[in-house]
């Protein structure tokens, strides 16, 4: 008779993280995102929607699924009028998958879905709950991909060229996205990029790039106002990049160059709604110093702040 193996704590945390995760994002439903698909095949749509269009057989490797099977869904979404299969030129073995029009329509509709049931998710929590899911998220991420022994999960560099129009798009987008302000903010952010790009002085100057994975995932500025004082400016850190002490990391180097280059203080401009930032901000030892009446900006009303820090 053999012995019962002894239970493993770590495979029952794992199980149970499954549990609960797959529930609350409803990936055992058979209507996935209120669609007549289900997760596999909205997968093969996404994994499809490329260009060039992908081969069946690079299809089946890449979401770890048994060709025959990966060959009955495709048949099925041919069917339904979503995707189509080609031979590919020159060799007419291979077998290319790509998404018709209808299809196109309905990932655009099931990705919109998506982002409103993730939105969903997270909008009861705080905004340090959010950041502490999102890192752990990143933790779970790396380890899963290899990427867990990395002696930093993202570095810092200077500007460099295609990086102002991030600055500016991620800004349109994560305030558009979080706190509902319009295309003004957007066309605000560009000019202060225009202005820093054309009177940048590196003596005094600075913009820092936050990259993971070979992509920005954040940004400040440190800009001269005075002789003395400095200016801290675009302080933003990605969704999917929050959690790692990026924006602090951001905030600290500020102060560093500001005493190198002789500056006295640095004050900065933000918003009474932006709780993270202002946390960020508390940490660092800036201290607010003056305080608006509300005003309609950026199609919201909004309290603005100045925070300074003595160097």
């Amino acid at each position: 008779m053999s012995t019962p193996s002894r239970p493993d704590p770590r495979l029952d945390a794992v199980r149970r993280f499954n549990r609960l995760y797959t529930q609350r994002i409803g990936v055992l439903q058979d209507d996935y995102l209120h669609s007549p698909l289900n997760l596999s095949q909205v997968r093969v749509l996404y994994e499809a929607h490329r260009d060039p269009p992908p081969a069946a057989a690079e299809l089946a490797r890449e979401l770890g699924l048994d060709p025959a099977y990966l060959s009955r869904l495709l048949k099925g979404l041919a069917r339904a009028g979503l995707v189509r299969r080609t031979a590919a030129a020159g060799d007419g073995r291979k077998s290319l998958v790509s998404l018709t029009a209808r299809g196109r329509r309905l990932l655009d509709t099931l990705q919109e879905r998506s982002r409103a049931e993730v939105a969903a998710l997270l909008a009861p929590l705080s905004r340090e709950a959010q950041d502490e899911l999102l890192a752990a998220m990143g933790t779970i991420e790396r380890v899963l991909a290899g990427r867990a022994g990395a002696a930093a999960p993202y570095l810092l560099r200077p500007h460099q060229p295609g990086d102002m129009g991030w600055v500016v798009a991620q800004h349109g987008l994560v305030y558009a996205n979080e706190y509902g302000w319009d295309m003004t903010f957007e066309a605000h952010v560009a000019g202060i990029v225009q202005h820093f790009i054309e009177h940048f002085d590196p003596a005094r100057e600075r913009c820092w790039i936050a990259e993971r994975d070979g992509r920005p995932v954040g940004s400040v500025f440190l800009v001269k106002k005075s002789g003395t004082v400095a200016k801290l400016r675009m302080l933003i850190v990605e969704p999917s990049a929050r959690g790692l002490g990026i924006g602090a990391r951001l905030v600290d180097e500020c102060s560093r160059f500001a005493r190198q280059a002789g500056y006295r203080k640095i004050t900065l401009w933000t918003n009474s709604i932006l709780d993270a930032a202002r946390h960020t901000y508390e940490r660092a030892g800036y201290r607010m110093v003056a305080r608006g009446d509300p005003e309609h900006r950026f199609g919201k009303d909004l309290v603005f702040e100045t925070w300074e820090l003595a160097l």
